[in-house]
């Protein structure tokens, strides 16, 4: 998994997801299955394509989630985030 992508919905994210963080998520996901850190000018249209639908299908996913059982306290901080993905 990419270890910047982290996760957006609550309760490891204290309030909601921005479009900033969204599409952030998006672009890091489609740099890690392209191997593209930057597109060439001959990909950028189509790499850029991929994040907008990527963001798009984040956002919709995120809106229809339901969190259940979420305890007061449940917050993950980033660095239990890093942890648990370390392992």
């Amino acid at each position: 998994m990419c270890r910047s992508i982290k996760t957006l919905r609550p309760p490891v994210l204290p309030e909601e997801a921005t479009e900033d963080d969204i599409r952030a998520a998006a672009l890091q996901y489609v740099r890690k299955v392209s191997g593209f850190r930057a597109p060439a000018a001959h990909n950028r249209e189509v790499f850029e394509r991929a994040v907008e639908e990527i963001a798009g299908a984040t956002a919709r996913l995120l809106d229809g989630l339901e969190v259940r059982g979420a305890r007061p306290g449940a917050v993950r901080t980033p660095e239990q985030e890093l942890r648990s993905d370390a392992g």
